[in-house]
């Protein structure tokens, strides 16, 4: 029994990071990351888009984390047409990491959260962007929370995939949540 219980917990890691990327690979589909961890809430008072200095980052984990998924998507095989970041320091540094291709700095899809931005603009300008892009474009958008929530009504964990397709009325369908911790 003791074999056995030592053999599993030499598997667990194994286990607890396996992923199913299959939808990723799907035409068409719309990956809303939410970028890797970055301890705190918010940013600080002076906070400064340009100067990452003056923001949350991500730490150690953070970067290992974003590293980690980037690299169990290429060995499943996804790719993406087209990556777009907030320009927040957290979400562009994961962007990177994740080392999947060119990433595009994207304004509306920077964080509103505490009155920075303005939801519903910033929803309805990202919503027509992802509408504009061929039918079959795979596209990963890197980007927080409040963004995630606002495009389709649900969460996500620090460097969680929230794997959406397009709707006929312009929104996004949720249809699989890849989440692998830091």
């Amino acid at each position: 029994m003791r074999f056995f219980l030592v053999a599993l917990m030499a598997l667990w890691p194994v286990w607890a990071t396996a992923q199913d990327f299959s939808a990723l690979k799907e035409p068409g589909v719309v990956a809303l990351m939410r970028h890797a961890l970055a301890p705190g809430t918010g940013d600080p008072a002076n906070f400064d888009v340009k100067e990452c200095s003056t923001q949350r980052n991500l730490d150690d984990r953070g970067r290992a984390q974003a590293r980690r998924i980037g690299e169990m998507m290429r060995e499943a095989g996804v790719e993406f047409d087209t990556i777009w970041s907030s320009q927040w320091c957290r979400s562009k540094d994961t962007a990177v990491l994740l080392d999947m291709g060119e990433v595009v700095e994207f304004p509306p899809i920077n964080s509103h959260f505490a009155g920075r931005g303005d939801r519903a603009a910033q929803r309805k300008v990202t919503l027509e962007a992802i509408a504009e892009q061929p039918e079959g474009a795979r596209l990963l958008l890197v980007t927080h929370f409040v963004n995630i929530n606002a495009l389709t009504g649900q969460g996500a964990s620090s460097g969680e995939i929230v794997v959406t397709r397009r709707t006929q009325g312009g929104g996004l369908e949720v249809i699989d949540r890849i989440n692998i911790q830091p």
